[in-house]
């Protein structure tokens, strides 16, 4: 793993997120050489529409029953 001192991360910073995330190898600041943060490559959201609204809804009684009853519908008299 790459390490790098904090002050030249502080001079380097944005060229380090590219190098980043564009190798996927995380990189080490260190402080007085003591490690300090570790920055890795963030994970990319997949665009997924399966499963999207897993657990958003919940259903509530009987989703097979109609919601009037028979004798309200005028063509069935």
């Amino acid at each position: 793993m790459k390490q790098i001192p904090a002050g030249q991360f502080k001079t380097h910073c944005l060229s380090l997120m590219d190098e980043v995330q564009a190798t996927g190898k995380p990189v080490l600041v260190t402080k007085h050489g003591k490690p300090v943060i570790k920055i890795v490559p963030a994970r990319q959201a997949e665009d997924n529409i399966f499963g999207y609204m897993a657990d958003k809804a919940k259903v509530v009684g009987d989703i097979l029953a109609p919601i009037t009853k028979d004798q309200d519908w005028d063509a069935l008299k």
